[in-house]
């Protein structure tokens, strides 16, 4: 019997039952589980981590035939940033020929030295309508000068370029090598060089280095892969000597693309896409033309 001093605790009450849904009855069966989400594939890796943009002033042009067209100065600035937002570290320089071109000032009877600055003066200018662009993109972006203008730009000084690379900015770089006789292909690849850039990207009109210009022979072959030697050797345009030989020297690839293919940029740095690879012969023995 229980102790008579102490008070017995009341029976606990039974638990309810938990509200059965609209239009169900206790015998439903439960409802089934969400589907898991399909597995979302990870991005193919970047081959290359930081590399060197490198195109012409005319490419600026668009349809017109001098100086610049803002709707295709914007249309490069998306590239650029499509292939900033994949986390590469992006280096350009860009020609003047859309505006000055120094040895056809030269050709002209303008003494070489001074069609030659003004050629880079005109750098300048491209470089800052590209900085416009891709800042108002929200793209941080920053010019660097082989001269000095520090009210305009910053000059080149190589640990200050480097950090901010590091730091995820654009950097132009303007005013070729800050020499005469130079071309800004030579100061893309010196650049390059002095950035520690895994490779130099060309773009172009062309998808890649053909046998002969593709606009006047239809049957002209595009080359997947080809060396430095063999483009100097078969005197292809794919930039000037002094770059080509310079970019020899270092064991730097030159990647030569359409700049015109909307997404080429981007697809090339996952491995996509049609360009020709211009490289040392440790990479491969021959040529590989392809039709």
């Amino acid at each position: 019997m229980p102790d008579p001093a102490r008070p017995v605790a009341p029976p606990a009450p039974a638990p309810r039952p938990a509200p059965l849904p609209a239009g169900g009855s206790p015998h439903a069966a439960p409802p089934a589980a969400a589907a898991a989400p399909a597995a979302v594939p990870a991005p193919a890796p970047l081959r290359y981590r930081r590399v060197m943009l490198k195109i012409s002033g005319e490419a600026l042009m668009g349809p017109q035939g001098y100086g610049l067209h803002p709707p295709t100065v914007q249309r490069i600035a998306l590239e650029v940033k499509a292939v900033h937002e994949l986390g590469a570290e992006l280096c350009m320089v860009i020609g003047g020929g859309n505006i000055f071109r120094g040895l056809q000032g030269s050709a002209q009877g303008m003494e070489r030295t001074t069609a030659d600055y003004m050629g880079m003066l005109a750098t300048v200018m491209n470089a800052l309508a590209m900085q416009s662009a891709l800042e108002g993109m929200g793209v941080f972006t920053r010019v660097i000068s082989a001269i000095p203008m520090d009210q305009i730009c910053e000059p080149y000084i190589r640990r200050r370029a480097v950090r901010h690379l590091e730091k995820g900015r654009v950097c132009i770089f303007a005013a070729g090598t800050g020499n005469p006789y130079f071309t800004t292909d030579t100061a893309a690849t010196l650049r390059a060089s002095e950035m520690a850039c895994e490779a130099i990207f060309k773009g172009t009109k062309v998808d890649g280095v053909y046998d002969r210009d593709p606009a006047r022979h239809p049957d002209a072959r595009r080359y997947d892969r080809i060396t430095y030697d063999e483009v100097l050797a078969r005197d292809l345009k794919v930039m000037d000597a002094s770059a080509i030989a310079l970019a020899r020297d270092n064991d730097l690839p030159i990647v030569v693309f359409a700049l015109d293919e909307p997404g080429g940029f981007r697809g090339i740095l996952r491995g996509e896409g049609r360009y020709t690879l211009v490289h040392g012969q440790g990479y491969t023995q021959a040529a590989r033309p392809v039709l």
